[in-house]
C-alpha cells in the first residue's frame, strides 16, 4: 500500500504554465510539486522555441557570411561545422536547465522526476526515474503536458522514421537533401535554417499555400523569399506513401495537379501538425474529458470537467505558443486566489521566425471580412522604413487594418525585427489608443520602429 502525500498543488508537466503556477504557489509558503517525465522546464527551453531560434541564428550568421561581399567585406569560402552549431545550442540548453533547477529551489516547489498517471481524484501516481513509486494528491491539480509532433497514418511514413523538430535540432551533419512535410511555423523555420546551412531543401504542403491561414499577400511574400533562397516549395501536394528510411534515403510518392510524381531525399522532417500529450495518463479514470482532437476540455477559466483539476497550455487547446501558456499561468494563478479571469477575448500575437520575420496581432483581412468588420487598410513596403535600407533588409511590408473609429484592428509585418515592432502596436491596441497616437509619435530615426510613423501616415487625414 502506497502512502498518499498531500500537497496544496500538484502539476503534471513542467512546461511554461505549469512551472510558473507551481513557483507562484510555493513562494506563498504552500506545498507544491511538479512531476516531469523528461524535460525540466518543458519543451520550450529544451527542444522547441529557444533551441530552434539558437540554430536559426547560426543559420542567419551563415547567410550573412555568404552575403559579406554585399557589405564590402571579402571573406572567401566558408564552411559549416554542424557539430559546433549543435554544441552552441546544447550549451544554451544546459544553462537554461540549470536556471530552471535554481528556480525550483528558490521557490520551494518540489521537482519530481518520473512518469505520472491519475489513479484517483486529484491524485497522481508517479513511477520515479530512480526507482520506486509515489502518490501525490493535490487540493488542486494542473495538467501541463504539452503536445508532440504528429505522425499520421500515411503508408510507410512511420516506418521511415522521420525526424521531428527534436531530432532536427540534434543533427551533427548537414542533410544532403531534407524534405519537410508541412508548411507551418516549425516546417518553414527549420527549412530556411537548413537551407542556409547548405542543405538542399524541399517543403511539401497539402494546402494551397504555406502558412495558409494568412492573407494571400503574406503567403506570397514568404513563399517568394523561400524560393529565392533555393528552397523548392510544393503546395496543393498530397503525400501518398513513403519508402525508405530517413537519414539514409527516402522516396515520397506524391499527387499534385491530378498527377502522381516521386521525389527522393536523404532526410525527412515531419512538421505537419501536433497532437496533445493526453493519452496514457489516466484522465478517463478521474472524469477529465477530452475533445475530438485529444485536448483536455476546459472552460474559460481553464477548469476541466473534474473538480479541482485545471489544464493549461497546448494540451488544453490554447494557441500553441509559449507566451499564451504564460498567460494561462496568470489566469489560473488569479483564479486559485479567488479572482475571476478568463481566456476569452485575449490578444494572441503570432511570430514566424524566418528571416525576415512574420509577425501579426489581430485578425487577418480574410478573418475581418468573414466577421463583417469594417476597416481601412494601410500598407507600405519595408523600404519605406529607412533603417531597412541601411542594413540591406528591404524585403517585406507592414500592413494595418483600422476601424471606422480609428482604432487599430490588426497589424501585420513581414520584415526585419517584425516581432519586436509588433509589440509596440500591440501595446497601443491593448490601451485602445487610436492609430494617430503612433502616427504622431516622435520615434527615433533611423530605427525600424520609425516605419510605424510611415505606415500610419499612409491613411489620408479626414
Amino acid at each position: 500500500m502506497i502512502d498518499v502525500e498531500d500537497y496544496d498543488l500538484v502539476v503534471l508537466g513542467s512546461g511554461e504554465a505549469g512551472k510558473y503556477i507551481a513557483w507562484s504557489v510555493a513562494s506563498q509558503g504552500k506545498r507544491a510539486a511538479v512531476i516531469e517525465r523528461r524535460y525540466i522546464g518543458g519543451s520550450c527551453p529544451n527542444i522547441a522555441c529557444l533551441p530552434s531560434k539558437n540554430v536559426i541564428y547560426s543559420a542567419k550568421v551563415a547567410s550573412l557570411v555568404r552575403r559579406s561581399s554585399e557589405f564590402g567585406i571579402e571573406l572567401g569560402e566558408s564552411t559549416i561545422n554542424m557539430t559546433e552549431v549543435r554544441a552552441r545550442k546544447r550549451k544554451m540548453v544546459e544553462g537554461l536547465v540549470e536556471m530552471h533547477q535554481n528556480k525550483f529551489k528558490a521557490s520551494g516547489a518540489e521537482l519530481v522526476l518520473g512518469s505520472g498517471t491519475f489513479v484517483a481524484p486529484r491524485t497522481i501516481e508517479v513511477k520515479l526515474h530512480g526507482g520506486g513509486t509515489r502518490q501525490l494528491r493535490g487540493e488542486n491539480v494542473v495538467i501541463s503536458t504539452g503536445t508532440r509532433a504528429k505522425i499520421d497514418d500515411t503508408p510507410g511514413l512511420a516506418e521511415s522514421q522521420p525526424m521531428t523538430h527534436i531530432e532536427a535540432l540534434e543533427l551533427a551533419e548537414i542533410p544532403p537533401h531534407l524534405i519537410v512535410l508541412g508548411g507551418g511555423y516549425i516546417g518553414l523555420e527549420l527549412a530556411q535554417a537548413m537551407r542556409r546551412l547548405r542543405s538542399c531543401v524541399t517543403v511539401i504542403d497539402r494546402n494551397k499555400s504555406v502558412i495558409h491561414k494568412e492573407d494571400n499577400d503574406v503567403t506570397q511574400a514568404v513563399t517568394e523569399v523561400l524560393r529565392e533562397e533555393g528552397i523548392d516549395v510544393l503546395t496543393s501536394t498530397e503525400l501518398i506513401r513513403v519508402e525508405g528510411t530517413s537519414g539514409s534515403s527516402v522516396r515520397l510518392h506524391l499527387k499534385r495537379d491530378g498527377a502522381e510524381t516521386v521525389i527522393e531525399g536523404t532526410h525527412l522532417l515531419a512538421a505537419a501538425g501536433r497532437v496533445p500529450n493526453t493519452d496514457g495518463i489516466g484522465l478517463e479514470t478521474v472524469g477529465v474529458e477530452r475533445d475530438e482532437r485529444g485536448h483536455v476540455k476546459v472552460n474559460e477559466k481553464l477548469q476541466t470537467t473534474a473538480h479541482g483539476v485545471w489544464a493549461v497550455g497546448d494540451c488544453a487547446g490554447s494557441p500553441y505558443f509559449t507566451h499564451i501558456a504564460f498567460d494561462d499561468y496568470r489566469i489560473v494563478r488569479d483564479n486559485l486566489a479567488g479572482k475571476q479571469r478568463v481566456t476569452t477575448g485575449r490578444q494572441v500575437p503570432f511570430c514566424l521566425f524566418t528571416d525576415p520575420e512574420l509577425a501579426r496581432i489581430g485578425p487577418t483581412e480574410k478573418e475581418a471580412i468573414e466577421r463583417g468588420q469594417s476597416f481601412r487598410k494601410l500598407r507600405i513596403p519595408m523600404e519605406a522604413a529607412l533603417r531597412s535600407r541601411t542594413i540591406s533588409e528591404t524585403r517585406g511590408f507592414m500592413k494595418a487594418l483600422i476601424s471606422p473609429d480609428d482604432r487599430i484592428l490588426s497589424f501585420t509585418m513581414f520584415g526585419a525585427e517584425a516581432g519586436e515592432i509588433m509589440a509596440i502596436v500591440q501595446l497601443a491596441m491593448t490601451a485602445n489608443l487610436p492609430y494617430t497616437t503612433l502616427r504622431d509619435s516622435i520615434i527615433t530615426h533611423p530605427t525600424m520602429a520609425e516605419g510605424l510613423v510611415a505606415l500610419f501616415s499612409a491613411l489620408p487625414t479626414q
